[in-house]
């Protein structure tokens, strides 16, 4: 804007709180694109009167002439388009903004977060994940896999919109809802060479012969795999490695004659896959054991976001299909 006193545009710069209107906006941007002030008022609904009015009031805000008026309509000056290309990218600005909130509305963008035990976030969190990346590649997803003592903290400290576990025995289950799935089978997974996978009818007996590796006690999968062995008239497993690693127990499967109990999903994950370059195997035991009820955990009387609940949608779709085929 040469032969503009700087002094005079400094003054004059906070448009906004000067009055600045958005159909002034509108019309230097349909200026720029028609070139004729007709034309312009046209296209954004006004008459071209109103519409001379408007420009003679946003160039008094500005302190300089916007346009030069031709025998063919007007010619922007210099700060006339630099106004009106910046009128122009606020309008798209503010269409995509628009738009951004449409997604948020229709459940298309946003940011999800979700736990699970581990067992379910690898038969139904990860496929579900897959679904939503190829529907929904705007929103985005955190996922936290631990136990369900700490889920439920998350749940109830608002670090997680849900997550897939269990209620935990000593928590007040009125801040919750869950929406049950079934139980969760448990696998002994050995090495495929395994003296036992050698062995016809191998019977839970047998497995007391080899150490074993475990949660540390009181591990939901550990009670459960002790207290189904004391129900039969079986001890308790004499030699027992605990951790709560699942790299580290199948790492020492893998190389040792220990035997793991883990949850079903989780082994046929790893044998699937030949993960870690390992070869796994599960032992025919005709007794089942069985970690009791999962289901889908949320704040009681909570009202997801639209993001969420297309998530939610998909989750429950899968673990409907998995309750009819009698897998969940």
């Amino acid at each position: 804007m040469s032969g503009t006193d700087p002094k005079e545009i400094s003054s004059t710069g906070d448009l906004v709180r000067r009055g600045l209107k958005f159909s002034q906006l509108r019309l230097v941007a349909a200026l720029l694109e028609h070139g004729q002030i007709a034309a312009a008022a046209q296209h954004v609904g006004m008459t071209q009167p109103a519409a001379s009015r408007l420009m003679v009031q946003l160039e008094a805000m500005v302190g300089t002439p916007l346009y030069v008026r031709h025998p063919r309509g007007i010619e922007l000056t210099e700060a006339g388009r630099i106004m009106a290309v910046q009128a122009t990218e606020t309008l798209k600005g503010l269409d995509r903004a628009s738009q951004k909130v449409l997604e948020l509305k229709g459940g298309v963008r946003g940011h999800i977060r979700v736990g699970s035990v581990t067992g379910p976030s690898l038969e139904h969190l990860l496929p579900v994940q897959r679904e939503v990346r190829l529907a929904y590649p705007e929103i985005a997803v955190t996922v936290q896999v631990d136990t369900s003592d700490r889920l439920a903290d998350a749940l109830l400290t608002d670090d997680l919109d849900f997550y897939i576990g269990r209620i935990p025995d000593a928590a007040d289950a009125r801040p919750f809802s869950i929406d049950m799935i079934g139980p969760e089978p448990i696998s002994l997974l050995v090495r495929l060479d395994h003296p036992l996978t050698r062995k016809i009818n191998p019977s839970l007996s047998d497995c007391l012969a080899f150490d074993w590796v475990m949660q540390p006690p009181g591990g939901l999968l550990r009670r459960a795999a002790e207290s189904h062995l004391l129900e039969l008239g079986l001890p308790v497993p004499p030699r027992v490695v605990s951790t709560t690693s699942i790299l580290f127990t199948l790492a020492l499967v893998n190389d040792t004659n220990a035997i793991a109990p883990i949850a079903h999903a989780v082994s046929q994950f790893f044998i699937e896959r030949a993960a870690l370059g390992s070869r796994l195997a599960v032992l025919p035991i005709s007794e089942q054991i069985v970690v009791r009820d999962f289901g889908i955990v949320s704040r009681a009387n909570d009202i997801p976001t639209p993001a969420a609940e297309r998530f939610l949608t998909l989750l429950r779709a899968r673990t409907q299909s998995a309750r009819g085929r009698g897998i969940a």
